[in-house]
């Protein structure tokens, strides 16, 4: 048991010494906004993200910028690893760039043919005019230009860049507010840890009275086999024994205290050891025949239950 105790001690003394030198975590829930202006007119890129358990993006932009979509989940996926990301892709103004004026010089001269040849059939006077002609239907036309879209890729990485750097940094600010709060579940958790490693060594000695006391009161006296209490004991001692879940709960807590150092994504990492964890903390409560001990565990589940909830907003 003293080299959990010590485990212990070395994941408390990292969580309440180095807090400073830890690295970002982010949540998954975050917003940002961003925009580029110039001749294309102004592209404003908006993004939000919630929680996932894996990672999606959903891009809604114009259908004329539809070639630049991969480029677009490529760049949002470079910047989220988890989360379900909403990314709204707008333009606003550059249109009159995009229409131009269309003559159809053959379907001119067929006009002007026919109305001339209409004019001898008919022996009627007058002169066709170009005016006459361009009001007939189809000899100009308005025309919608289509736009390489990777001309425009700059200018929409530009706002889209920017809505990332604020979604990210949403993200960081309250991945740091859940880190705090994780720090001090975990922190609390090892002290209940360290309380059940000073208790489990007199489980067994009270065990051992609370035993001697019964047999003294139902057995006549010197009736009393030495021997056979002492294996009792013993066996009950055995089936009590918490030493290994203690070391390996430990472990698991430094594990827990070392992926938050970590920083980047480490929800899902995070989440796994919370199950290893819960499993030493089931079998300590399972095997500790003690009221304080089983007391200490239902503190613990209830501080697991917590981090667990947390969790879930964890990149």
């Amino acid at each position: 048991m003293i080299e959990g105790i010590e485990v212990l001690s070395g994941v408390l003394g990292q969580i309440h010494g180095q807090r400073s030198e830890y690295d970002m975590i982010r949540s998954m829930t975050g917003f940002g906004r961003g925009e580029s202006s110039g001749d294309f007119g102004r592209f404003i890129v908006e993004v939000k993200s919630v929680n996932h358990r894996f990672s999606e993006v959903v891009i809604r932009m114009p259908r004329g910028l539809s070639p630049l979509e991969e480029r677009v989940r490529k760049a949002v996926q470079g910047s989220v690893s988890r989360g379900r990301v909403d990314v709204f892709v707008s333009r606003e103004g550059g249109e009159a760039q995009r229409r131009s004026l269309k003559v159809d010089k053959d379907l001119a001269v067929a006009y002007y043919n026919a109305l001339k040849e209409l004019q001898e059939t008919l022996s009627l006077a007058g002169d066709t005019t170009l005016d006459v002609i361009s009001r007939l239907p189809d000899v100009f036309t308005l025309e919608q230009v289509e736009e390489e879209a990777e001309s425009l890729w700059p200018a929409l990485s530009q706002a889209l860049d920017e809505a990332l750097a604020s979604l990210v940094g949403m993200r960081e600010r309250e991945g740091q507010a859940l880190k705090q709060d994780l720090v001090h579940r975990i922190g609390r958790i090892g002290q209940l840890v360290k309380d059940v490693e000073v208790r489990a060594p007199l489980v067994v000695a009270d065990y051992r009275e609370r035993l001697t006391r019964r047999l003294e009161e139902i057995l006549p006296a010197g009736i009393l086999d030495a021997g056979r209490l002492a294996m009792e004991v013993a066996l009950f001692g055995e089936r009590s024994d918490i030493t290994e879940e203690l070391k390996r709960l430990g472990s698991h807590l430094t594990q827990l205290d070392t992926t938050l150092e970590a920083g980047d994504a480490v929800g899902r990492k995070f989440d796994f050891l919370l199950q290893e964890v819960n499993r030493e903390v089931n079998t300590i409560g399972s095997k500790a025949n003690d009221l304080t001990v089983t007391g200490a565990v239902v503190e613990m589940k209830s501080e697991l239950e917590k981090i667990r909830e947390q969790v879930q907003n964890i990149e």
